[in-house]
């Protein structure tokens, strides 16, 4: 026991730590002459806590993935902090400084307010153990929080690491981290890049490389497969081949991490900004079926060529341009398209079989949930805002009396018109309706009013041209307020012609975009 601690103070691996020695690498500090990063790029608040660590006698440094943008001559997204202080010594250092976290307990220390603060990121040096020391439990995070209870290296039945708080040297800190690119610490104080593993050497020849054997590192984080996805999408780089090689292969190992963590994953895999390369990873690694529920249905080979294709491509082609214009992404949006066909389906079918549009519309919603989201529908607004957005679909539709002024005044209104827009340049919709639309809502009263007749304009000629209302034409005249008879005697007619004139532009979502125009909208939605 004593040996054991002496080691760990001098940075020894311990005698039972297997193949530690061939992973700890060895220091280097590489001088600005050879990093070259340029100092304009570095976050005031990231070389800030850097300095106040320093000058509080304790070691600190960039760390991450922001030196490994910096080396490469990008400015980075987030800063993250690495020091041998404790989250206690941290948390004393600073006015707002929070511990967060139980599997690893990290520091979140904050500056400014609102939606203009930042938050710098800080983690303690960690020892390298390996899970042989580790103490076991038969469950997971939710079953066997008794048994982890007071205890600071845990591990599941499959070696998956539940809990590690054991602080140690930042060479050991170093062979815990995933991959080279990511294991370098730079001291913007001397200016001096700390590289244990070569990263520097593999950033600039763009190169995934896994710390240790892939295989061991995959078993003890199997959210590691989908990382290493996400960055060679983002960074355009390469796998190394054994990083590679086991991928396939313990993928299984998902099925052990909580679905919470793996949708949170997900959603980060579709903001990088390269999320159609992203997707393109998963497959490209087997990784398409099965792994990620919501993304089945866009992954699907039998998928590549119908017109969600086409449509999910678009919504995502969008969001990467936002992402990468700096622009907010919301994650309900991006998942309201890529479900949107599945809901579409089971409406379609749902209304073939007799039931009313909107009532289909909401049993078609929930069965999606059920099987693509489960037990993640209930995260807060997430689901009621997907809702939100399809249910407003119907009600574009309907542009007559006050149903256009309630709908534009509502919270969600731009998102759901954006996915109306979306629609339309797909040509599942009619794009004069999404102009319309947007006319409407940029419009003065007068205009506004302006608009209103020439859609019940629309409507009359719509009604005048149908067979089906040529016996009855004499009741155009005798309804001078089209919006008060927008109901159930005269639902049927418009409906089934509205059908029929969405089929041009696309006769799939020319289906369901207009098969639902004549009804009204919840009375909830009001």
């Amino acid at each position: 026991m004593i040996k054991t601690f002496i080691d760990k103070l001098l940075g020894k691996p311990a005698a039972g730590a297997k193949g530690a020695k061939s992973v700890l690498g060895k220091r280097v500090e590489i001088p600005l002459a050879e990093h070259q990063i340029d100092k304009t790029l570095l976050d005031d608040h990231a070389v800030r806590v850097v300095k106040t660590l320093v000058d509080a006698g304790f070691e600190a440094f960039i760390v991450g993935g922001a030196v490994r943008d910096l080396v490469v001559g990008k400015r980075p997204k987030d800063f993250d902090v690495a020091t041998n202080a404790t989250p206690e010594d941290v948390k004393r250092l600073f006015r707002r400084a929070f511990i967060i976290g139980r599997r690893f307990r990290i520091v979140h220390v904050v500056f400014g307010r609102g939606r203009e603060h930042e938050v710098i990121e800080v983690s303690t040096f960690r020892a390298l153990l390996v899970n042989d020391d580790a103490e076991q439990v038969a469950g997971n995070e939710k079953t066997s929080k008794a048994e982890m209870a007071g205890k600071s290296h845990v591990v599941d039945a499959s070696g998956r690491v539940l809990r590690d708080n054991v602080w140690g040297p930042q060479i050991e800190d170093a062979a815990r981290r995933d991959f080279t690119i990511n294991a370098m610490y730079y001291d913007p104080v001397r200016e001096v890049v700390v590289d244990y593993h070569k990263g520097l050497a593999d950033a600039r020849k763009k190169v995934l490389r896994m710390i240790g054997d892939p295989e061991t590192r995959y078993r003890e984080d199997p959210v590691r497969i989908i990382r290493v996805v996400r960055f060679a999408a983002k960074l355009g780089f390469d796998i190394e081949p054994k990083t590679r090689a086991p991928i396939k292969k313990m993928a299984e190992q998902l099925v052990n991490v909580p679905a919470s963590r793996m949708f949170d994953e997900m959603i980060k895999l579709l903001q990088t900004g390269h999320s159609l390369a992203s997707l393109e990873e998963l497959r490209k690694q087997g990784l398409h079926k099965g792994i990620f529920p919501i993304l089945d249905v866009v992954l699907e080979d039998a998928h590549r060529k119908d017109g969600r294709d086409a449509f999910v491509k678009r919504a995502l082609e969008d969001t990467d341009l936002r992402v990468n214009e700096g622009r907010g992404v919301s994650p309900s949006f991006m998942l309201a398209c890529m479900l949107w066909h599945d809901v579409l389906d089971h409406w379609n079918r749902l209304k073939a079989g007799g039931e009313a549009p909107v009532p289909a519309l909401q049993q078609a919603i929930e069965t999606v949930f059920d099987a693509r989201i489960g037990d993640i529908s209930g995260r807060g607004r997430l689901a009621g805002d997907m809702r939100e957005i399809w249910m407003m679909q119907p009600r574009f539709e309907r542009r007559s009396g006050n149903g256009p002024l309630g709908l534009v005044d509502q919270p969600r209104y731009r998102a759901g018109f954006d996915f109306l827009r979306l629609r339309a340049d797909a040509g599942e919709v009619d794009p004069a309706l999404a102009d319309w639309w947007e006319d409407f809502a940029l419009g003065s009263d007068d205009e506004r009013q302006a608009l209103l007749e020439v859609a019940r304009e629309a409507d009359r000629l719509r009604r005048g041209n149908s067979p089906a209302r040529a016996e009855g034409a004499s009741a155009g005249p005798r309804a001078p307020r089209p919006e008060a008879a927008d109901g159930e005697g005269e639902g049927a007619a418009p409906a089934a012609k509205k059908r029929r004139r969405r089929r041009k532009p696309a006769s799939r979502g020319g289906a369901g975009g207009g098969s639902e125009g004549g009804a009204p909208p919840p009375a909830s939605e009001h």
